[in-house]
């Protein structure tokens, strides 16, 4: 039987145990007065115990909370990294689409989830609002459910209706949701944007990765029309192109009519779009990420950024000198569905260079987060490398082609000995 308490009654040390691993949603979805609650009363627990987070934008966690608590994550993005700059953030590597079997048995199972929901409608059915995606399966294999009902979350439609009896406790707020970072962007940036909205033909599907870059290319397609959008998250730009009518979903082959993703990362302008909207749903990463969906929407186009990309076409989507900054994440899902999709187109995203750094290198300086050979389009400020069905050889002068001018001759003489034939060896 749900428990409805006053927050102020509400004691961790009943509901969580030593040695349980602790759950909640990412981003606008951290239910913030539950995970500030938690951080405050885990010495109370009597033991160590473990939380699993995605990409975190509140300030609730802290490096000093160590002394009780295991953090892990699939990312090292947002505030993450005060974490993982001091050791104290445990990676996950693994593919979005395998996250709910991942949470649902084995060392990383989920003990106890930590939800935010929207109140109850007229038929008393609650939202998971803002985020969706590996939150759905763990209603049903966590062993306690606590939710946060927030009466400024946004009620969002969703794959699944959601009862009091769903929950073990609830705590009702009011509170104001985060929004995204402010990101900075620049002319390399729009001119990236304005290169991939050329390579997109109206009545594409779209599925855009998170952050300024993939914020900005979505900007670009305004003029577009006919447009769908299938995507692990959407943001502010994805309510403005539904509002410009660039964004239709009428071609996409399934969800007809439907803008459908995991969750949203964005302000305030999305989640008021998104409130009580059909046009708008969330599925969770099962749908979202799955092969057999993405290869049957038409003209699928996966849009993801990486930090850099080596001249075999290799992509470290997650460290940059040493820090990890980035995932595995569900790129890997999205480019592969891309590449199934009767015309659809797998894109790469990112800057020429990182401050004086090029980002297209002779050796990766991190993981392999996708391998040579699920590379795909490769996008600059300087030019576009489509990567596939090119040889080794050709990958070379094409991903050169694309990189910083300053940064050119440098890479010829890494990959340059004595021809061609010596330089493929290398690469090799």
């Amino acid at each position: 039987m749900t428990r409805l308490i006053d927050l102020e009654q509400l004691h961790f040390s009943a509901w969580v145990r030593p040695g349980d691993t602790v759950a909640w949603g990412q981003c606008s979805a951290e239910p913030v007065s539950l995970t500030s609650r938690l951080m405050a009363q885990r010495h109370t627990i009597s033991g160590r115990f473990a939380v699993f987070i995605g990409a975190t934008w509140a300030d609730t966690l802290e490096p000093r909370h160590a002394d009780v608590v295991d953090f892990r994550s699939y990312c090292g993005a947002a505030n993450n990294r005060r974490l993982a700059e001091v050791g104290m953030l445990d990676i996950l590597p693994a593919h979005y689409s395998s996250f709910e079997q991942i949470f649902a048995n084995g060392p990383s199972r989920v003990d106890v989830l930590l939800l935010q929901v929207a109140p109850a409608d007229s038929d008393g059915s609650y939202s998971l609002s803002v985020s969706h995606e590996y939150l759905v399966p763990l209603l049903d294999t966590a062993r306690v459910v606590i939710a946060e009902v927030n009466d400024q979350a946004p009620w969002t439609y969703g794959s699944r209706t959601i009862r009091a009896e769903d929950f073990d406790v609830m705590v009702n707020t009011s509170r104001a949701l985060p929004d995204a970072p402010a990101s900075r962007v620049g002319e390399a940036e729009r001119t990236i944007a304005a290169r991939v909205a050329a390579l997109v033909d109206d009545g594409a599907t779209l599925q855009c990765g998170i952050g300024a870059l993939p914020e900005t290319v979505l900007s670009a397609l305004a003029n577009h029309r006919a447009l769908g959008i299938h995507s692990g998250a959407i943001c502010d730009a994805v309510a403005c192109l539904m509002q410009q009518g660039a964004v239709t979903n009428t071609r996409k082959g399934i969800d007809t009519g439907i803008t459908v993703a995991g969750t949203m990362m964005g302000s305030d302008t999305i989640h008021r779009f998104a409130h009580e909207n059909p046009q708008v749903q969330f599925r969770p990463t099962s749908y979202t990420h799955d092969i057999r969906v993405l290869e049957s929407l038409n003209q699928f186009v996966a849009i993801n950024g990486a930090i850099e990309v080596d001249l075999t076409g290799q992509i470290n989507a997650e460290t940059a000198g040493g820090r990890y900054l980035g995932a595995v994440g569900g790129a890997m899902d999205f480019m592969r569905g891309a590449c199934r999709s009767r015309g659809g187109l797998p894109i790469i995203v990112l800057p020429s260079r990182a401050g004086a750094r090029s980002r297209i290198v002779s050796h990766i300086d991190g993981p392999v987060s996708t391998p040579r050979s699920d590379t795909a389009v490769i996008v600059t400020e300087h030019g576009v490398a489509d990567l596939r069905a090119l040889p080794l050889s050709r990958r070379v002068d094409s991903l050169i082609a694309i990189a910083h001018p300053d940064d050119r001759d440098e890479l010829e003489r890494a990959v340059s000995v004595s021809g061609r034939t010596t330089r493929q060896k290398e690469i090799s």
